[in-house]
């Protein structure tokens, strides 16, 4: 009994002894934090995935790169349509004057004239047919036929005719006919004067190309148309001013 005693006393000491080395090598190292003089354990079971993070803030812009080679130029592109006509604009300065040009030939003349007077002395026209007025005095164009009597229009315009007769013996009322049909009338009454008078008429007309112009007269008792070495009794027409548009004869 004492025996064990004895025992138990002396084994405290070594228990503590062993308790105490036990702490000091479990003990954290200070200076790490680990924990020493422990065998190494098995491999812990994968934790589970944590949560995806939150994106973080777009970065700046880089810097523009350079620029690249010129490519192969396109191939033509079809004609587009025609725009709408643009306004008119304001006028533009006025140029420096031109040299004076070289005078031209000029306008062409389109000329008709005649004139004629009676021969046949004592010879007194017949009635309504054209009076013969066979002398010529002017008739460079030809458009006067002195065998007829007879003015036929070439030039298209406004014409003037004239009768210059001497009455003798006996009354005369003579028209200015054109394609038969009067356009002008005269009459002188004859009360047996003893010498020769006049009598003289015109017309204005518009005539166009083959139109003809003669004088007539219309009463066979007035008739008196006269001409001698000292009187004459005449037939005159002239051209005033041509269409020109509708002329075709330059003379």
């Amino acid at each position: 009994m004492g025996q064990t005693s004895s025992t138990s006393l002396n084994m405290t000491p070594l228990v503590m002894s062993f308790l105490f080395c036990l702490l000091s090598c479990a003990s954290p190292n200070n200076a790490d934090n680990v924990l020493t003089g422990f065998c190494a354990g098995q491999p812990g079971i994968p934790g589970t995935p944590g949560r995806n993070g939150h994106s973080g803030m777009a970065g700046r812009d880089g810097r523009s790169g350079r620029d690249g080679m010129p490519g192969i130029p396109g191939g033509k592109g079809d004609t587009g349509y025609t725009g709408p006509k643009g306004e008119l604009g304001d006028d533009g300065i006025h140029g420096i004057p031109g040299e004076k040009g070289v005078k031209g030939a000029g306008t062409p003349s389109f000329n008709s004239a005649f004139s004629a007077k009676r021969s046949k002395t004592h010879i007194f026209p017949l009635t309504d047919e054209p009076v013969q007025f066979d002398v010529v005095l002017h008739n460079d164009q030809h458009h006067y036929n002195p065998a007829t009597g007879k003015f036929t229009c070439e030039i298209p315009g406004l014409y003037y005719f004239v009768v210059h007769s001497t009455v003798f013996r006996t009354s005369l009322q003579f028209d200015i006919m054109k394609n038969n049909v009067t356009i002008s009338s005269f009459f002188q009454y004859f009360a047996n004067w003893p010498k020769p008078v006049s009598l003289s008429g015109g017309a204005l007309t518009h005539l166009n190309p083959g139109e003809q112009v003669w004088v007539q007269v219309v009463v066979g008792e007035y008739n008196g148309i006269y001409s001698s070495t000292k009187t004459d009794s005449s037939f005159i027409g002239f051209l005033l001013y041509s269409d020109w548009k509708n002329a075709h004869l330059v003379y």
